[in-house]
């Protein structure tokens, strides 16, 4: 096949994947909240990774799914999701004029973006066969520490870049001073109200899940030994009497159960053991 045309397979899969990974990609720019703008960046990088496989790179390819993809976007997710940036953040402008900046880079970007589809429309496509013709890690890895070196220098210390400010953006200066233990313990003394520290879920319950509320010495549960989250989510799980109860006679119906098992179980095994020995008798 001619190294400047395309087969039908890789237009349908180009102009297919093209169309979800810019829907991606605008997803990730229009999203209101964090959580789904990550997500849909990651979208975006694993049709990238298709990309790369189907056109002969694959190192980069599982390296785009792997590293980029599996670990650096899901740790960002996982941090978004516990940190619980709102759409009121995002939108607020902590620094004066950074709008204006992001127009900027917004418009100059897309003017490099241009010129490079351009230049790359202009020029013959020759494909990877040369490239990879040593191996396609080999091949990479040439490229990366010869030709684009710097390019590559560059990106390493841009990203350590935004990740130290990602910190700094994210950090809290603290508006009053922590209060010591010794504080906090007479503070707990000077109310009057729970002198020592609340019990565990569980504690003296039949289970130690933290669902599971602890039991006060009169046998009633403890409200406040669990989680305000998991109250509100309705995932506190029942240990009133009744509950106890019910728990008590389902235990007995599965002891019941067990015993008929094992009795069935010794039955069949006598009966083919007889079986057995009148097959030997008749043998002999």
């Amino acid at each position: 096949m001619s190294a400047t045309t395309t087969s039908t397979g890789e237009a349908v899969q180009f102009w297919i994947l093209a169309v979800v990974a810019v829907l991606g990609a605008l997803g990730t720019v229009l999203m209101k909240k964090a959580v789904h703008s990550a997500l849909s960046l990651a979208g975006t990088m694993i049709v990238l990774a298709v990309f790369y496989l189907a056109n002969g790179a694959y190192f980069l390819g599982v390296v785009q799914i792997v590293v980029y993809t599996g670990a650096i976007m899901m740790l960002f997710l996982f941090v978004v999701m516990l940190v619980g940036v709102t759409a009121a953040d995002s939108l607020r402008e902590t620094i004066r004029g950074q709008r204006l900046l992001a127009g900027l880079c917004f418009l100059g970007f897309g003017i490099l973006l241009f010129a490079g589809i351009a230049n790359a429309a202009l020029k013959d496509f020759k494909g990877l066969a040369q490239a990879n013709s040593g191996g396609n890690v080999e091949g990479l890895a040439a490229l990366v520490f010869t030709k684009y070196v710097y390019a590559f220098e560059l990106t390493g210390a841009l990203l350590i870049t935004a990740a130290v400010s990602a910190m700094v953006l994210t950090h809290r200066e603290r508006t009053e001073r922590a209060a010591t233990q010794r504080e906090r313990s007479e503070a707990r003394v000077r109310d009057g109200k729970h002198v020592t520290p609340l019990p565990a879920p569980g504690v003296y319950a039949r289970h130690n899940a933290v669902d599971i509320p602890a039991l006060l010495p009169d046998g009633t549960p403890s409200e406040l030994t669990v989680s305000p989250t998991l109250r509100s989510r309705g995932q506190v799980r029942d240990v009133s009497e009744e509950a106890f109860d019910d728990l008590a006679a389902l235990e007995r119906r599965s002891r019941r159960r067990l015993g008929q098992a094992e009795k069935y179980a010794g039955r069949a095994a006598s009966d083919s053991a007889g079986a057995a020995g009148d097959e030997r008798g008749a043998a002999e």
